[in-house]
C-alpha cells in the first residue's frame, strides 16, 4: 500500500522525493512562437501568467474569487483547456505548461474568447504541485495525453507513477477527482494500475467497463484525437474520486 502524506501536512522537500529527481511533468521541445502568440504574451500575459513561487498560493486572491479550482498538467496548445474553461465559467483553472508556443497559444485563446477563469504557471507542474499548492486546495486535476514514452526502456520516465499520485491526492479535496486520458493502451493500463493502487482514490468506472470511464462531456475531441480515431486508434479516460 502506498504511503501518503496526511491532509494538512506539508510535503517533504524536493530533495527528499526520489520521484521528483527522476521525473518531470514535461519534455523539452523546440518550437517557434508566432507573432500572435508573442503579442498575447505582451497583451494578456501580465494578467494571466503567475510566477513560480516557493510558497502556497492564496487561490481566492489569485482569481479574485473563491471557486472550485482545477489543476491541469500539460495543456499542449490549450485547445481543450480553453474549451473546458468556457464551458465551466464557475470554476477556476490553474494550468501548467513549460512549452512557450503552447503558453502563447493559450494566452491568445484567452484573449480571443474573453476567458477570465484561467491562470498559467509556465513551470514544471511537479514543483508547482509540491510548493505552490496547499493540501486540500484542489477540486480536480486533469492530465490529458501525457507523453507515453513508447519504448519500454523509457517507461520509467512516464509522469503517472505512484510517488507523484501519492503527492497529488494530498492536494485534492475529499470528493474531488483526478481525470487522466491517453491514446496509448499500454500507458492506459499502467495508469489504471497506479491509480487503483492508491488507497485514497476510488474508480468511478465499473468493472464491466474494464475500469475505464466514458469520455466526460467536458473533454472535447481535439484535432489530434479525431485524426487518431479515424486511423483506428483508441482513447482511454480514467476518472477517479478522492476519498
Amino acid at each position: 500500500m502506498t504511503e501518503t502524506t496526511p491532509p494538512g501536512d506539508a510535503l517533504p522537500p524536493a530533495t527528499d522525493v526520489a520521484h521528483h529527481r527522476s521525473i518531470r511533468s514535461f519534455v523539452r521541445r523546440t518550437g517557434r512562437t508566432t507573432l500572435g502568440q508573442a503579442r498575447a504574451f505582451e497583451d494578456v500575459g501580465p494578467a494571466y501568467l503567475l510566477p513560480y513561487a516557493a510558497g502556497p498560493m492564496d487561490l481566492a486572491a489569485v482569481y479574485g474569487r473563491a471557486a472550485p479550482t482545477i489543476l491541469e498538467i500539460g495543456f499542449g496548445m490549450g485547445e481543450a483547456t480553453a474549451h473546458i474553461a468556457a464551458l465551466m465559467p464557475e470554476k477556476n483553472f490553474l494550468c501548467c505548461e513549460v512549452h512557450t508556443p503552447g503558453v502563447g497559444a493559450l494566452l491568445k485563446r484567452i484573449s480571443e474568447q474573453g476567458l477570465t477563469n484561467i491562470r498559467i504557471v509556465q513551470h514544471d507542474a511537479v514543483e508547482v504541485l509540491q510548493h505552490m499548492l496547499a493540501p486540500g486546495s484542489l477540486d480536480g486535476v486533469h492530465i490529458f495525453f501525457p507523453d507515453p514514452w513508447h519504448k519500454k526502456k523509457h517507461n520509467k520516465r512516464r509522469l503517472i507513477q505512484p510517488p507523484l499520485i501519492a503527492q497529488l491526492v494530498t492536494r485534492i479535496k475529499p470528493g474531488g477527482y483526478l481525470h487522466c486520458a491517453t491514446d496509448w493502451q499500454p500507458y492506459a493500463e499502467q495508469i489504471l494500475e497506479v491509480l487503483a493502487a492508491e488507497p485514497l482514490l476510488k474508480n468511478t468506472a465499473g468493472s464491466s467497463d474494464g475500469g475505464y470511464a466514458p469520455k466526460p462531456h467536458y473533454r472535447p475531441l481535439t484535432k489530434f484525437e479525431n485524426r487518431g480515431i479515424k486511423l483506428g486508434h483508441g482513447v482511454w479516460d480514467l476518472v477517479f474520486e478522492r476519498m
